[in-house]
């Protein structure tokens, strides 16, 4: 317990409870405000690939600088992670392999053979399976992320070009290019359970776990398609920027970004009434956006000079510009 404790110079402190009051002195119990504790602090990790060099950059989310620069396979595409292993998944397009990276110590510890051409990467971190688009074979590769090895083979639509996994619901999300659909499989069973036919030329999708939402970029089209993961169905078709190629969801704040490699913009989309609601500038050919939901930043890699925008997401303004490796493709966040 505290007090405040007044004298008769009137002067007010808050201190512990004295034993007894003077003759002149009065005191009122009162709960004295406490000290707030500070937030924990959340530190991340960004992970970029680039497609020129055979590499992967690593950016320290505090200093906005390349910590690492890490060798994998030959033409690695795109990212994911799963927090709740630490572990980085790479697709290598021209040597049919996905790289395993640590994030601890930032070294490929497995690299493990796929389909043909392996573009789109998704991970569930409840049943800790990794989800591999193959383009040139039509299927989806399923890897155990205990043992590092494929443990079922998935056929899907013509060309298929991206995937994204809602853990909560345990279904995977495949863009199918050349059918203008999206492939829908369930995660226990390995089977196609569902066909939706989408805009033109489907490319990279991005789930929402908290609305049951699918958002999917037509790149043909200049459009995002809005799924309705309980019924299977295009909810709403918004217009984006030129050549649309991939979407990216933050879950926290429910918007959605959508890089226009045509315009050198991000548009940004509201996830409650589907409308862009932003556009923001960033560098020259931006492909992809990796979100920083902890903190709030987007980090969009800008193929054409080799950098990454970081954007502020309270803002929709640009923070701050990373030089990286050739032509970084695909970017995923790890926090700790």
């Amino acid at each position: 317990m505290s007090y405040i404790y007044n004298n008769h110079m009137d002067k007010s402190n808050c201190l512990p409870c004295p034993k007894k009051c003077g003759r002149w002195e009065f005191k009122i119990i009162v709960k004295c405000p406490q000290t707030p504790t500070p937030p924990p602090t959340v530190t991340c990790d960004i992970y970029v690939t680039n497609i020129g060099d055979n590499t992967v950059s690593v950016i320290d989310g505090t200093t906005n600088s390349v910590i690492a620069t890490i060798p994998v396979g030959a033409a690695p595409a795109f990212v994911a992670t799963n927090p709740n292993t630490g572990l980085i998944y790479v697709t290598n397009r021209v040597d049919n392999t996905v790289s395993v990276i640590d994030g601890a110590t930032n070294t490929v510890v497995a690299t493990i053979p796929v389909g043909n051409l392996p573009q789109g990467v998704g991970v569930n971190q409840n049943t800790n399976l990794v989800y591999v688009t193959n383009i040139n074979d039509n299927t989806v590769s399923v890897i155990d992320g205990t043992t590092n090895s494929v443990i079922a083979t998935i056929p899907v639509g013509n060309t298929p070009d991206g995937l994204s996994v809602n853990p909560n619901t345990n279904l995977i999300y495949v863009t199918n290019q050349s059918d203008n659909t999206v492939s829908v499989i369930d995660g226990t069973t390995n089977n196609v359970i569902a066909t939706i036919p989408v805009g033109n030329d489907p490319v990279i999708p991005s789930v929402n776990p908290n609305t049951n939402l699918i958002y999917v970029p037509n790149f043909g089209d200049n459009t995002v398609s809005v799924i309705d993961g309980a019924t299977n169905t295009v909810i709403a078709t918004v217009p984006v920027g030129n050549q649309t190629q991939t979407v990216t969801v933050n879950p926290v704040t429910n918007l959605i970004y959508a890089p226009s490699i045509a315009d050198n913009t991000v548009s940004v989309i509201d996830g409650n009434t589907n409308t862009v609601i932003a556009t923001i500038p960033v560098g020259n050919t931006p492909l992809y956006a990796g979100i920083d939901s902890n903190n709030n930043l987007i980090y969009v890699t800008n193929v054409g000079d080799n950098t990454v925008s970081v954007i502020d997401g309270a803002t929709n303004t640009v923070i701050a510009t990373i030089p990286v490796g050739n032509m970084p493709f695909g970017s995923v966040v790890l926090c700790s």
